[in-house]
């Protein structure tokens, strides 16, 4: 058998060899023709008319009696393969709701009529065991630059145990994940668009995926690329190179003194900090405000805002206030004091004792079923969603059911007993075998990590601990790169793999060689999120300017300039307190309490504001639960609401205070664009402002009328 580059062909192999395999030679027709897809004959669709197989033939074993034996056998005639029922059907030679799926005389008809005029054997040898198994699934070629309109052919080759390949191009299944970059047919043809950019190809066979990753240059290789701060840089810009695509230039002081105030502590800057930034040395001031806003209360805050939603920190009733309030604490504090990524993961999983004495186990009242725990960890943690592969093969993924199952049973031994305190529970490792049965299959399963043994556990030992180390470990190659991927999207708005919580291989990273580097260097730093934080807002790629220049205008995956974002609700409520010079009231907390701080949303029932601009519920391990598009009732709720309206005439406000300044109009207006944008008003703006104040005496109304304007501004509503 060929091992050149050019292997045989699948139908040309098993012709030589004359001998069947039902696993290698057979099952890989079916996903090819459609007809083990979720809304045909998978099993995990209802299987139509009672034929039902496994999704996609990842379980060749469930479909072999399926196909054989089940029906009596009726779906195959040994004595007369052609009219098989199981061919007819698939040729269309008798009705089929799925109409026809393979070809009279073609390589997979061929196939299937041979296979049972053989007999229907299950292994092509005797010996079961002597079966070559597949290992690995490669396109040829991997990658290409390729022209706009430009096509290329893929070749598919297996590779297996026994060491042998087959060109499996006509077999495999292409899908394009950005079909206006470049577009794939079902045999392999790829043929790029008219934007620059890199596409992915995925390509499957069997249950394994390869990816062929095409680029569409906007031109010839730039000849110039900016200097580069750190790793960031080097591989954004080197793209960019390759690509032809010019960066933006390099913000200004005043745009990255607000963006990475906000991006960092959640407000925008207070007059102290616009006061040390500017009197700091220009070549010192942006560095020097990084470690500052680092450092700061507030980013502890802001960032645990952020993970509080994400672990569904949220209380039901007034029994759950102390939880509430401590586990937020818990991890505000973490943050605050520097702790390590790894040992915070760490803590949480491991945790055992009462919410007093431990507030980590608070994340155990909220979420109590082992499979909701092993869900959320690693969907939240690891990038991985399985929720699929709890009654199935996952469709997209390499994770079956015995994975789902094995990884549950991490969870299966935390214990829980009343305390004597209402609607609080001790949580404890409760000493026996951890074990939990695959529902499909009926078999225990001793724990293990994904793809990961986590080797003998004793009865005595909590498996969460051996789970906790696997996290931080060589082994694992998901726990960093979830990090970075969702770090990477609160600073760059666009993760590097999209959505940021869905990593595997038929979901590509945009700049693979980015994404890896940057692996490296947090495990390498012992998982310092400070450390990687500092690295990525002090790159040169993040203080590009958010303007595009003539020839990065379509650009929106390459990161040739900084993408502007809403501002999340809390720090737009927060932002506009600031502005005007007002504090919400939220119930129960002491005023002054910022948006940003609260531990759920139960304290804000009577303030509308958070719900109509997308706070989540803190009930999905998913950042989608907090909505970032803009909305009429936001739109009303700027314009009308009478919240608003009441801050920005308050006595003692901002408006009331310029009105009684008896500075001229340019230097009041200067005090509200320094507060909001951080930078002078033009003259332009000052111009226009006048037509519409009395500009020898401004009153209150007409400063609170520039703030509302201000208030309602795109520059004020989004961070750039």
């Amino acid at each position: 058998e060929p091992t050149s580059s050019s292997p045989t062909p699948w139908h040309e192999v098993v012709q030589r060899s004359n001998a069947i395999d039902f696993a290698n030679d057979n099952v890989p027709i079916l996903p090819k023709a459609g007809c083990n897809a979720g809304d045909c004959h998978a099993t995990a669709g209802g299987g139509q008319n009672g034929f039902e197989l496994s999704l996609l033939g990842f379980e060749p074993d469930q479909d072999y009696p399926q196909i054989v034996f089940h029906g009596r056998g009726r779906r195959l005639f040994p004595s007369a393969p052609e009219k098989s029922l199981l061919v007819r059907k698939a040729t269309g030679d008798v009705p089929h709701g799925g109409g026809t799926r393979i070809q009279v005389d073609s390589p997979e008809y061929r196939m299937l009529v041979e296979w049972i005029r053989q007999g229907t054997p299950e292994f092509a040898s005797s010996i079961s065991d002597s079966r070559a198994r597949l290992q690995q699934v490669v396109t040829m070629p991997d990658s290409q630059l390729l022209q706009p309109e430009q096509s290329i052919q893929l070749s598919v080759i297996a590779k297996y145990s026994d060491g042998s390949q087959r060109d499996v191009t006509s077999l495999a299944l292409f899908e394009s994940n950005n079909p206006a970059l470049a577009t794939v047919n079902e045999l392999g043809l790829v043929t790029s668009g008219t934007l620059p950019g890199t596409a992915a190809i995925m390509v499957r066979y069997q249950g394994h995926v390869a990816v062929f990753r095409p680029a569409v240059p906007l031109g010839p290789a730039l000849t110039e690329i900016p200097p580069s701060q750190n790793l960031v840089d080097q591989h954004v810009f080197t793209n960019l190179q390759r690509l032809g695509i010019p960066p933006s230039e390099q913000c200004d002081d005043a745009t990255f003194l607000r963006r990475v105030t906000i991006d960092l502590v959640g407000r925008l800057p207070n007059s102290d900090e616009r006061d040390r930034y500017w009197q700091a040395a220009a070549d010192e001031r942006r560095t020097n405000l990084v470690e500052d806003l680092l450092n700061h209360p507030d980013h502890a805050d802001y960032f645990a805002n952020k993970w509080t939603s994400l672990l569904k920190n949220r209380r039901d009733d007034t029994n759950d206030l102390a939880a509430n309030f401590a586990f937020h604490a818990w991890v505000r504090d973490n943050l605050q004091a520097g702790t390590a990524y790894d040992q915070m993961v760490k803590q949480l999983l491991a945790a055992t004792g009462t919410i007093m004495n431990n507030p980590a186990v608070a994340w155990y009242k909220r979420v109590k079923d082992p499979k909701a725990q092993l869900e959320d960890i690693s969907q939240l943690f690891l990038g991985v969603r399985l929720q699929c592969a709890q009654c199935h093969h996952h469709p997209f993924e390499r994770w079956s059911q015995d994975d789902y199952y094995a990884l549950a049973a991490c969870f299966s031994r935390v214990g829980r007993k009343p305390t004597g305190v209402q609607n609080e529970d001790m949580i404890f490792h409760e000493r026996g075998v951890a074990e939990a049965r695959n529902v499909r299959s009926g078999q225990m399963l001793r724990p293990r990590a994904l793809g990961t043994d986590l080797g003998d556990i004793e009865p005595s030992t909590d498996p969460r601990l051996r789970l906790g180390h696997w996290m931080r470990s060589p082994d694992n190659p998901f726990f960093a790169r979830a990090l970075v991927n969702r770090y990477w999207k609160h600073f760059f708005r666009i993760g590097l793999i999209e959505p940021e919580d869905d990593i595997r291989d038929t979901n590509p990273p945009s700049n693979p060689e980015l994404l890896e580097a940057l692996e490296r260097h947090f495990i390498a730093s012992g998982f310092d999120l400070r450390d990687l934080t500092r690295m990525l807002v002090l790159s040169q790629a993040y203080q590009l300017s958010s303007r595009p220049n003539s020839l990065n205008l379509e650009d929106s995956q390459n990161y040739s300039r900084f993408y502007t974002r809403r501002l999340t609700a809390e720090v737009l409520l927060d932002s506009i307190d600031q502005l005007v010079g007002a504090q919400t009231s939220f119930s129960n907390l002491p005023l002054g309490t910022r948006a940003i701080a609260l531990p759920d949303n139960s304290y804000n029932r009577a303030v509308p504001f958070l719900k109509v601009f997308g706070r989540p519920e803190n009930s999905s391990v998913c950042e989608c639960e907090r909505v970032q598009s803009a909305n009429l009732a936001q739109s009303l709720h700027l314009l009308n609401a009478s919240d608003l309206k009441a801050k920005l005439a308050m006595s003692g406000g901002l408006a009331d205070q310029l009105a009684q300044s008896p500075d001229d109009l340019s230097s009041r207006l200067k005090k509200i664009y320094q507060a909001a944008f951080c930078r002078d008003p033009s003259s332009e703006e000052i111009a226009e402002i006048a037509q519409f104040v009395a500009a020898e005496k401004p009153t209150k109304e007409d400063f609170e009328d520039v703030l509302w304007a201000i208030v309602n501004s795109k520059e004020f509503l989004v961070n750039h």
